[in-house]
């Protein structure tokens, strides 16, 4: 499916403060939110590991998406962990994800759109222009704390800063995940199956996603390219 989005102009910060004053370029905070829960131990978190440092190889590797796509990743599996703060590609090392325990879902979209907030506060006081947000969640079950407030909580936020275009939120279902609580998340668009474990497409995709949105300018319609490593779910 194609996807066309506005990149609306925002102004914001993160964490990785030492690039700043020398890189002035417009930055796209990125934050994937990962699922380390118990069920994902063996090849499915595997085969996230390999996915994701092919994502982060392949935007190291363009000139422009190495400065201006910052990524970030939280995990949950038991505990909701900030893996990784707000790095340039070019200066970030991927974490070894290690499965354990439940799925605190709403707790860990919560730390990510705190750390979403955080970094576009300080981009805006650095005065370095944004491209609209990317959130990426990949989980195999659903949530363990959806009866808690983080769980409703987590579901307004999202839903509002969707509406205010403040970033562009996708849900990946792996095998047994739970697309009914993914779809409580979802407001612009549904969330998506994956096929099999075709993690390294998925993110081949987001790279090239990335990559067309870094060489434009902010406030651009970007197409999207077609979504062909998974189907929506009905």
């Amino acid at each position: 499916m194609s996807d066309p989005i506005n990149q609306t102009p925002a102004f914001g910060f993160g964490i990785e403060k030492n690039d700043l004053p020398e890189n002035t370029d417009p930055r796209c905070p990125t934050v994937l939110i990962l699922d380390t829960s118990g069920s994902m131990s063996g090849k499915p978190l595997q085969e996230l590991q390999n996915g994701i440092i092919t994502y982060i190889d392949e935007l190291a590797a363009d000139s422009l998406a190495k400065r201006r796509v910052e990524v970030a990743i939280i995990t949950f599996g038991g505990t909701v962990q900030v893996a990784h703060a707000f790095s340039p590609a070019d200066q970030f090392a991927t974490p070894t994800l290690v499965a354990s325990g439940d799925t605190p879902m709403g707790q860990a979209v919560n730390t990510a759109l705190d750390l979403l907030k955080e970094r576009k506060a300080e981009l805006a006081r650095q005065a370095i222009p944004q491209y609209r947000s990317w959130i990426f969640l990949i989980t195999d079950g659903g949530p363990t704390d959806d009866r808690l407030p983080a769980w409703i909580e987590a579901v307004n936020r999202l839903r509002d800063g969707e509406q205010r275009k403040s970033f562009l939120f996708f849900a990946v279902g792996v095998q047994g995940a739970n697309f009914d609580k993914l779809k409580e998340l979802c407001l612009e668009r549904p969330p998506v199956a994956l096929d099999g474990l075709r993690f390294r497409d998925l993110f081949q995709w987001l790279s090239a996603s990335q990559k067309s949105v870094s060489s434009s300018k902010p406030g651009d319609q970007v197409p999207l390219p077609p979504v062909n490593w998974g189907s929506v779910s009905a």
